[in-house]
């Protein structure tokens, strides 16, 4: 299997996901495996993930959000993250924020961080969190000569991705397939972090259905278990 993406040790990466979990749903495997290999990956949270169960925001505890923030750092522990951050967008309202807004949070990450990979959510997902996400990612990132982000992938998000049923260009196309087969069980430990997020099975969250997700995945490249991204650019310099 060839991969179109070169991960070596001076490799950096950051992960730009909208919610606590997606950073491990999408990509946990992914993140395993290239911390394993020496690159340093990084993870950015946009919004808090519990506020918009309730019509009423305010009224979800600080607690409660700062349990899920730590369920977040103990999860990025197991896979490998070397950093974990956090912004304070509202949850599934992100698009009642100016895009600039968000652009220029992003912006700020990657001008100290200085990726030269950068994942983030599917563009055509359900969640209008993810939507926004991608859409911030590829402005902040655009292919000025002083940016230094050469690579932007995509990953699906089980639940937000295969829920935004397929119309005109919305569909996940992955086009890059990384083998994850000695690192599921990892992800999966990873996710078991998040209390308040879990599901059961036959959820697409759940922890069946992810192994059944990334043994399907492999199916299509004759592997164990894979998890597939979509390339969106790439710059050889």
């Amino acid at each position: 299997m060839r991969e179109m993406i070169d991960i070596s040790t001076s490799s950096r990466i950051l992960v730009v996901a909208a919610h606590p979990d997606d950073e491990i749903l999408g990509c946990g495997g992914c993140v395993c495996k290239w911390s394993g290999m020496g690159a340093e990956v990084r993870a950015l949270v946009l919004a808090g993930g519990l506020t918009s169960r309730t019509a009423d925001p305010e009224s979800v505890d600080d607690n409660a959000k700062e349990s899920l923030r730590e369920n977040a750092r103990e999860s990025a522990e197991i896979v490998g993250y070397e950093s974990i951050c956090f912004e304070s967008f509202p949850d599934n309202r992100m698009d009642s924020v100016d895009l600039l807004d968000v652009v220029l949070v992003i912006g700020g990450y990657i001008d100290r961080l200085r990726p030269d990979i950068v994942l983030t959510h599917h563009h055509g997902d359900l969640n209008i969190d993810h939507r926004v996400a991608f859409q911030a990612v590829i402005t902040a990132c655009r292919p000025l000569a002083v940016n230094l982000v050469k690579t932007i992938l995509s990953f699906e998000t089980p639940s937000a991705t295969e829920w935004n049923f397929p119309y005109y260009a919305n569909t996940f196309s992955p086009n890059v397939f990384i083998d994850i087969s000695e690192h599921i069980d990892k992800k999966l430990e990873a996710l078991s972090c998040y209390v308040t997020e879990s599901r059961e099975a036959p959820h697409p969250r759940s922890l069946e259905s992810l192994r059944a997700i990334a043994s399907r995945w492999g199916s299509v490249v004759e592997r164990p278990y894979v998890e597939a991204l979509e390339l969106i650019r790439t710059v050889s310099i």
